[in-house]
């Protein structure tokens, strides 16, 4: 039955992605609202519709890929011949955890290859995306492997350990593992990670600059640190975000974000960024993760010592890696709900950013900045109302743009 179950979560979520791509895709031939017509050009929607149902069609083939393969493990046995495989090899259960999963990944990561190469050097290089070398995707996917190997194997490593001495109750100390790494991740991320794959510089001497600086003196925000990151090294789709806590905040602009936006649009977005500081959504979204965490372990802890958990993947010896997998598949529905409430909360930090920015008359620039950016990188300008409310973290462009406009 819990076989059944699982092969049933796989089907009804790739379905319901589908679902929902064919609905904003849709949605994208319906005219424009008035509101935000005047920054796309009939041709510009024509190619955006255009690189729409690209994605669309290349993330069917590469969900159905996905969903194939999980298959394949369940009722052909795959997750029964690696976990038999690793246990022939070391009794040590914590080895046998390492090798099971860094086994799985590192197999499905090559698997894909193909796909991850189609997505950036034909879809992306089509459509004038792409800045990405071939020398540049080498380097991040082995740096990839070696984070998510040192990472990946400390988390899982500690999850092991506290399972063995603790059992049931381990979910508790987890919890507390897990939470000071979130807590980690926010404070050093930029001082961690980003330079492992993208230079920052602090942002120079300039009307820019200067702008900001001014900008931060009027919103009584303190701000040291500001810096550039070379995104088109990759692509050419711009992007800021705001990282880090106290001491240790920092807010990003990608270098292409500055070719593409005005000075006052610039600081439009700042505004909108340091308007997420001002109203402490950091330090809540963090809260709400951490609790999100606790929730899943603790449902975890009653599941992980049942045997039919790995018997639902096709799994005769129950283990704690074998168990984790199975969970991993049955819980997905109750992340997605999950998620339907991180969007929302997510979606209503959005606004509660955009209206700090009209505190400060920057609400014309942050327009059309939003629309500007949604025209270059060919984002949605109309999705579907039924898929933003189930998965975008973020507000549609019509519905920013009312809310700055007190519509």
């Amino acid at each position: 039955m819990l076989k059944i179950i699982v092969v049933a979560v796989l089907i009804i979520g790739f379905v319901f992605e589908l679902w929902f791509g064919l609905l904003n895709l849709k949605n994208r031939k319906r005219a424009l609202p008035k509101v935000i017509k005047r920054f796309f050009k009939d041709s510009q929607l024509r190619k955006s519709f255009l690189y729409a149902r690209t994605n669309l069609r290349f993330g069917i083939i590469s969900s159905l890929f996905s969903l194939l393969i999980t298959l394949v493990m369940i009722l052909g046995g795959g997750f029964q011949f690696v976990s038999a495989w690793v246990q022939l090899l070391t009794e040590s259960v914590l080895l046998q955890s390492y090798i099971f999963f860094g086994t799985l990944l590192f197999v499905l990561d090559i698997i894909s290859l193909p796909l991850s190469l189609i997505d950036t050097f034909v879809i992306e290089q089509r459509f004038g995306f792409n800045k990405t070398t071939v020398k540049t995707f080498v380097l991040d996917k082995i740096k990839s492997w070696i984070i998510g190997a040192i990472v990946g194997g400390v988390l899982l490593g500690a999850l092991v350990y506290l399972y063995q001495w603790l059992g049931a109750s381990f979910w508790v100390w987890f919890w507390l593992v897990a939470t000071a790494f979130s807590l980690f991740m926010v404070m050093f991320y930029t001082t961690v990670f980003v330079p492992l794959f993208n230079k920052l510089t602090p942002l120079e001497e300039g009307e820019l600059k200067d702008a900001i600086v001014s900008f931060c003196k009027e919103a009584e925000f303190k701000l040291d640190n500001i810096f550039i990151l070379d995104g088109s090294k990759r692509s050419t789709k711009g992007n800021a975000f705001f990282s880090g806590l106290g001491k240790t905040k920092k807010i990003i602009l990608y270098d292409n974000l500055i070719d593409q936006l005005t000075t006052d649009e610039i600081v439009a977005v700042l505004a909108h960024e340091i308007g997420h500081y001002n109203h402490k959504h950091i330090q809540k979204g963090m809260l709400f993760s951490i609790l999100q965490i606790g929730l899943t372990l603790y449902m975890l802890s009653l599941f992980l010592n049942v045997p039919d958990l790995s018997e639902a993947i096709g799994v005769s010896s129950h283990s704690i890696y074998t168990g984790l997998i199975a969970f991993s598949l049955l819980f997905s529905p109750i992340s997605s709900i999950m998620s339907f409430f991180t969007s929302l909360i997510s979606r209503k930090n959005e606004y509660q950013a955009d209206d700090f920015v009209k505190q400060f008359g920057l609400s014309d620039s942050l327009i059309t900045a939003l629309g500007n950016l949604t025209q270059k990188n060919y984002s949605n300008p109309n999705p579907h109302p039924l898929v933003v409310l189930f998965t975008y973290s973020h507000p549609s462009l019509v519905q920013r743009v009312n809310n700055l406009l007190n519509k």
